[in-house]
């Protein structure tokens, strides 16, 4: 049985967070939150020495465990220089296009944590009234960007009376808005859609009242979206690692718009062939509407976990996610879907109980099995 996910309490913790300002290297306000509804459902956390945070829930026996991972952090920018006319130079925080931060707003986060301001992100000619044609002439590149602070500033001076530096982060508004359909339409669904999921998840299980039998982590990370990811905070007992990210919504892919997606491979490399078989079976046993996909141009906090040495199985749920890193949108059921194959994978056992109880073993306990070999070796001749 499917343990029931309450999606009323998914979406409105996806719109809390979408709500706090949270670029990679500033993200100690999401954390809290994040923190503070872990401690709502009754799971203990702990924060690592660089701030992402690590849950255990509860579950029988001292491993080996299971992990969720998620990443809280989201693209952003960052002040550049302090321009002479009283607007700012800006670059980007993770890989995304200033064609998509155009028009944005955003709020520039100075080192007084009570001092912000608030801006917009406009193309060097932005008025067709003083350039004409030409506005429609001009590159797409962040150095062909600025912010207009909405405050009376006319010079470096002006900018630097406000307390604005060299550094500061940009963070952008996310704008959410849940449609009649089911849409969700918002910047930052990259990452917190996936959190709001994970935390639906674990809330299911809690409210089911029925013990783990497989200890299980959640990992939250905060600075996936520059590429370090999962890359330290997860226990060394931890033998499969589960991501939840954003699926591709785009000709040529096969992501589900309103149903789960696990990616066979990332532009890092293939994800774990037996346990990404585990979660497919899983979605098909429990009537989940389930996908596979291939992602090209992509990586994840899996990608980080393994790089720095991670010594687990691997996997990535996705949700359905259009026009990432730029004006995105994804479906309540989709994190519906990932929330309960999430769920149900919690509730499961390991992919390989025996084997993986140790980190390594003999040749003849290995499962591979599961992989048909030839009979016989070959030359590649005829």
């Amino acid at each position: 049985m499917v343990p029931k996910v309450d999606v009323d309490w998914m979406l409105d913790v996806l719109l809390q967070l979408l709500r706090i300002p949270s670029p990679s290297g500033r993200t100690d306000a999401v954390m809290q939150r994040v923190g503070d509804l872990l401690d709502d459902l009754g799971l203990p956390f702990e924060l690592t020495r660089r701030g992402a945070l690590r849950a255990v829930a509860f579950g029988d026996g001292e491993g080996p465990d299971r992990a969720l991972v998620v990443h809280a952090d989201t693209i952003g920018a960052m002040v550049d220089r302090l321009k002479p006319d009283g607007r700012l130079a800006i670059s980007p925080i993770g890989s995304w296009s200033a064609r998509f931060a155009e028009g944005g707003r955003v709020l520039v986060l100075t080192d007084d944590l009570d001092t912000n301001h608030t801006g917009t992100v406009l193309p060097l000619l932005a008025s067709g009234h003083a350039f004409g044609d030409r506005v429609d002439q001009q590159g797409v590149g962040w150095d062909q960007v600025e912010v207009r602070i909405d405050e009376d500033v006319r010079s470096e001076a002006d900018l630097a009376a406000l307390g604005i530096q060299v550094g500061d982060f940009v963070a952008f508004d996310a704008d959410p808005v849940v449609t009649s359909s089911g849409y969700v339409k918002s910047r930052h669904l990259d990452g917190k859609a996936g959190v709001a999921a994970a935390l639906a998840a674990f809330k299911a299980i809690v409210d089911a009242g029925e013990p783990l039998a497989v200890p299980a982590h959640l990992l939250v990370t905060i600075a996936e979206e520059v590429g370090q990811g999962a890359s330290h905070g997860l226990d060394v007992d931890v033998a499969e690692m589960v991501s939840i990210d954003n699926g591709v919504i785009a000709p040529g892919q096969h992501t589900l718009e309103r149903g789960a997606t696990v990616a066979m491979r990332d532009e890092t490399g293939p994800f774990d062939f037996h346990l990404t078989r585990h979660v497919l079976a899983l979605g098909a046993e429990a009537d989940i509407p389930v996908a596979r996909d291939t992602f090209r141009h992509y990586r994840s906090d899996v990608a980080a976990a393994l790089e720095a040495g991670a010594e687990m199985r691997a996997a990535l749920v996705a949700f359905g996610l259009d026009a990432s890193h730029g004006h995105e949108r994804t479906h309540v059921g989709s994190l519906q879907a990932v929330a309960e194959l999430l769920a149900v994978y919690l509730r499961s056992d390991l992919t390989f109980p025996r084997w993986d109880a140790s980190a390594a073993g003999p040749l003849e306990a290995f499962p591979s099995s599961r992989q048909p070999a030839p009979d016989e070796p070959t030359t590649g001749r005829d």
